[in-house]
């Protein structure tokens, strides 16, 4: 495999890994606000709850992406396998 391939996969594989970790943070979340604050909390305030577990989870998912990306990036040579995304190009001016 070539290093824009690599690249490529990497940058779905990351990506599909951010929506599953969002996905189970949001069912986690939910599942304790039902079986312990639910009870507890008057109706009134489900719609508020849902509204800070969807925020939580997806803040909660960001966290656990960017610790596990900077854990794999220190294993990682990105010279090595990876096209970089973004080319630094040279802007000057000729003749200035």
């Amino acid at each position: 495999m070539n290093k824009k391939l690599n690249t490529f996969l990497f940058v779905l594989g990351a990506t599909v890994f951010n929506i599953a970790i969002a996905i189970l943070c949001f069912m986690l979340l939910f599942l304790l606000y039902v079986r312990f604050l639910y009870p507890v909390l008057p109706e009134e305030s489900s719609v508020w709850s849902f509204s800070f577990i969807f925020v939580a989870a997806i803040a909660l998912s960001i966290i656990i992406y960017r610790v596990t990306l900077k854990f794999l990036l220190k294993k990682i040579n990105l010279e090595k396998y990876f096209d970089p995304l973004f080319i630094k190009r040279n802007l000057k001016k000729p003749g200035v």
